[in-house]
């Protein structure tokens, strides 16, 4: 296992006037056996950011150490990672052993040895009674789980995960979430888990970094990014729904933004903020209220058992004591309490 040190990290592909800047500085420690995930929309740089510490983008700048090594120069088989993809890259003719064995076999690991760490991960992914099968015989999730089975054999210091649970349906991606975090429990190796899903990340990370046009917008545990968003896009972004985001509220100073979350705003309360309401949505134990606050859209979270407005009613809500944040509302960052 090996802690990871990124430094000033940046990307550029091309040189001179043709030179596009894909990633600005991105500056990180992370802890030897920390789970950390890289979260954020579609081309914002998390998948680059992953590909330079596996070695297979090169870096622009800065400094990337994998334990005491520098190694930005260093090619991939040589950093002691190991990695699994989106698309599992599994060899069709090989059996489910045969390739959870392959790189221990071009390594030249002993027969024995390869045979004692195969069976170890089948035992702890559960594919101990799968060995023998080709990957067109298994699921989805037995598929990813045999990725997954590949990097452990491998026994590197550092796991890289690059979206591996996004070809999978919504009922197994939970599950293999749960089989995920159980694997570094066991394991305690030090992963860099890559997606765009939020709750993926709020769910599996110990540290999250938020990525948004190639610049780290925070990194901190899920609790400091969902409770003490950095800045308005990470508000914005970490949630479901995100954080209410509101210049006309009551409060609001010129040149801020006000933040609470649904969550966080009370229905019924005297004195409150009024809010017309245009559309219900019901979603099991909980609804969803949406509306408008001096002409801006307001989102108001409440339990299934409370009375429901109706579209076109009026109701008065306040935000909790504590709960509001405030953000400058041209650099976006937040502004201190």
């Amino acid at each position: 296992m090996a802690a990871i040190s990124l430094k000033n990290i940046t990307k550029t592909y091309g040189t001179g006037k043709a030179a596009v800047p894909v990633i600005h500085g991105v500056n990180a420690e992370i802890q030897d056996g920390e789970f950390i995930v890289i979260v954020g929309p579609s081309g914002c740089g998390k998948s680059t950011l992953l590909r330079m510490v596996a070695g297979l983008e090169e870096i622009t700048g800065g400094e990337l150490r994998i334990g005491e090594r520098v190694v930005n120069n260093l090619e991939p088989a040589k950093r002691d990672i190991a990695m699994v993809f989106q698309n599992y890259a599994l060899y069709p003719h090989m059996s489910v052993f045969d390739n959870m064995a392959y790189g221990l076999k071009i390594a030249k690991v002993a027969k024995d040895e390869i045979r004692a760490r195969v069976d170890k991960a089948a035992k702890i992914l559960e594919l101990s009674h799968l060995l023998d099968r080709k990957p067109r015989q298994l699921s989805g999730g037995q598929r990813q789980r045999v990725a997954m089975g590949r990097a452990i054999v491998r026994q590197p210091q550092v796991f890289l995960f690059d979206e591996p649970l996004s070809n999978l349906d919504a009922k197994l991606r939970v599950q293999t979430r749960l089989e995920i975090q159980k694997l570094h429990r066991e394991l305690g190796i030090t992963s860099l888990f890559v997606t765009h899903d939020q709750v993926e990340a709020m769910t599996l990370a110990q540290r999250i970094i938020v990525m948004n046009a190639g610049n780290m917008e925070q990194f901190g545990t899920p609790e400091e990014v969902y409770h003490t968003p950095a800045t308005t896009f990470v508000a914005s972004f970490i949630g479901s729904p995100p954080m209410n985001l509101l210049q006309n509220a009551p409060g609001a100073q010129p040149g801020q933004l006000l933040g609470i979350r649904p969550e966080h705003l009370d229905v019924g309360a005297a004195g409150g903020w009024e809010v017309l309401v245009e559309t219900v949505e019901m979603l099991g134990a909980e609804r969803l209220i949406y509306g408008r606050l001096n002409g801006e859209q307001i989102v108001v979270r409440i339990d299934e058992g409370a009375p429901a407005p109706a579209p076109g009613d009026s109701l008065r809500v306040a935000p909790r004591a504590g709960r509001v944040h405030a953000f400058d509302a041209k650099t976006g960052k937040r502004i201190a309490a």
